[in-house]
């Protein structure tokens, strides 16, 4: 995972830094970005009378398929932790169509909105989270000795006393036999506590309990015996039962008369009604290694307060949200301006219901009302056979910034080989080292790779830097086929010019065959 970056603290031009070390090239669109960024920064430090009115300045990336225009605006948002997310303009029709609403990726925005800010509140009660859960897991071991008061169940065949508890630890430790052997005997209640003392796991506010009841004395020793055990390992696969809560799910399905039909408004009923319904307590019985991730869940639910959660999950939207707006130019109708009829009219449809949501609007979600008018939105698209221009005037008026990329050369190829951190080399010879199995590639091998990548791409359909994916797994098909089963002589592969030519070749020169396999 990326480490995300303190944006209040880096220039554009750092920013841009941190995007080359995954993108090769594509400067202009980079630097539109960082400014984007930048600029939400330099908002936060103006009189507060102003910041209301400086909004976002949205972004058109103009570029052919795969040259990094969805991967700028990704990298982007997990560098600097903004809620992110892409839709595709093709999904959607205007209101009344069948289809979805164009709100609803701002409904989608808020959701990973709220995924991300849950995700980081439990990262920071994690460890408590798992102390609760372990000590509810000794009271499902030890239920007489309880320290916690929770319910709960004993494992299975139950005990009753002291004695029994210790005496059905299986495996006991020589220690834990000494303190069944002085429990039987009366041991004196100083040499008890020495030995308790000396036993792992043990919190020190046990140790510090103190009580002159032999029978108390039994149970917190039985509790911290178990616990040695259970920090140890020994108890992953006894099973306890554990009291699970579910919500009846309501079986509605409204209008469901195709894949998208009425999908959000669906998804909402079944929403509202859930909140209605009862929780349904479920008694399951499990291992104790299921049962720590069950009972840490609950904790991690019970230690993140959701009302925080919440407010600061929408706050990031509105104000650092990211909607990446893909193939926009799908949406262009054909005879903008000359009355355009059948599908032309859907695709202006959609053009001025997203109109208002990237001016700014109040979306309504299951969260409550968002604001969209702080929201960057980037749209992009190859535009092959239409222009901006041909988007309806109101709408290219939103998207003040057109960034044109270009087309990656071979030389790009040949650095998007080996220079970004999630290079295909380095994710290939990752790969095969699984297997025991390693690759060197040469210099020569590199080039002749990124040669043959840019020649189907300007023989046949332009697809970008996705062209050397399909080259890398034709490439290494049957190395990884046979990786498994490789003599240990054979197991380290050099990737030379005549290794790739020995694979690719053939294929590439025929131009029908390679239309249809690269």
């Amino acid at each position: 995972m990326e480490p995300r970056i303190n944006i209040d603290e880096l220039s554009p031009r750092a920013i841009v830094a941190e995007l080359d070390k995954y993108i090769v090239g594509q400067q202009d669109a980079k630097k539109a970005v960082a400014l984007a960024v930048r600029n939400r920064v330099r908002r936060r430090l103006v009189a507060e009378d102003i910041q209301e009115e400086i909004y976002p300045k949205n972004i058109i990336m103009i570029g052919p398929t795969g040259c990094g225009k969805t991967e700028i605006a990704r990298r982007l948002s997990r560098l600097t932790g903004a809620p992110f997310v892409k839709v595709e303009a093709t999904k959607y029709t205007e209101v009344g169509y069948v289809g979805r609403d164009v709100e609803s990726m701002i409904r989608d925005l808020v959701t990973t909105s709220i995924n991300l800010v849950r995700k980081e509140y439990r990262a920071g009660v994690e460890e408590q989270a798992k102390k609760s859960a372990r000590e509810r897991i000794l009271d499902l071991l030890l239920p007489s000795s309880q320290s916690s008061g929770s319910a709960a169940s004993a494992v299975s065949g139950g005990v009753n006393s002291p004695q029994d508890l210790l005496r059905n630890l299986a495996g006991m430790s020589a220690a834990g036999q000494q303190i069944q052997a002085g429990l039987s005997s009366g041991e004196s209640q100083g040499d008890a506590t020495d030995l308790s003392a000396t036993a792992p796991g043990t919190d020190s506010a046990a140790n510090d309990s103190k009580t002159d009841d032999p029978e108390q004395q039994r149970k917190q020793r039985a509790r911290e015996l178990m616990a040695e055990k259970l920090d140890r390992g020994e108890l992953e696969d006894r099973e306890v039962e554990v009291e699970t809560q579910g919500q009846t799910s309501p079986m509605v399905q409204v209008l469901s008369g195709g894949p998208n039909m009425m999908e959000d408004m669906d998804l909402q009923v079944q929403n509202m009604l859930g909140d209605l319904l009862p929780k349904k307590s479920k008694r399951r019985r499990v291992t104790i290694e299921e049962a720590r991730k069950i009972i840490l869940e609950e904790e991690l639910d019970r230690l993140v307060d959701p009302d925080k959660v919440q407010t600061e999950a929408i706050r990031r939207a509105e104000q650092m949200g990211i909607v990446f707006v893909d193939e926009i130019d799908k949406i262009c109708g054909r005879q903008m301006g000359g009355g355009g009829s059948g599908p032309d009219v859907s695709r202006e449809g959609v053009q001025r219901d997203l109109l208002p949501i990237v001016e700014g609007a109040t979306v309504s979600t299951r969260q409550g009302p968002i604001k969209t008018d702080h929201i960057l939105f980037i749209a992009a698209g190859a535009f092959h056979t239409s222009k901006p221009s041909d988007l309806i005037p109101e709408l290219q008026g939103r998207f003040p910034i057109r960034v044109g990329l270009e087309k990656l050369t071979e030389a790009e190829f040949r650095q998007i080989l080996t220079g970004p951190r999630n290079s295909l080399v380095l994710q290939a010879s990752a790969l095969l080292e699984t297997e025991q199995v390693t690759l060197n590639f040469s210099e020569d091998g590199l080039d002749e790779i990124a040669g043959f990548a840019f020649r189907v791409n300007e023989e046949t359909e332009n697809i970008g830097a996705r062209r050397l994916h399909t080259i890398m797994e034709k490439l290494l098909e049957d190395v990884s086929f046979e990786a498994p089963e490789l003599p240990e002589s054979e197991r380290t592969i050099t990737v030379d010019r005549a290794f790739v030519q020995g694979r690719l070749s053939e294929i590439v020169e025929d131009t029908d065959t390679s239309r249809y396999i690269l």
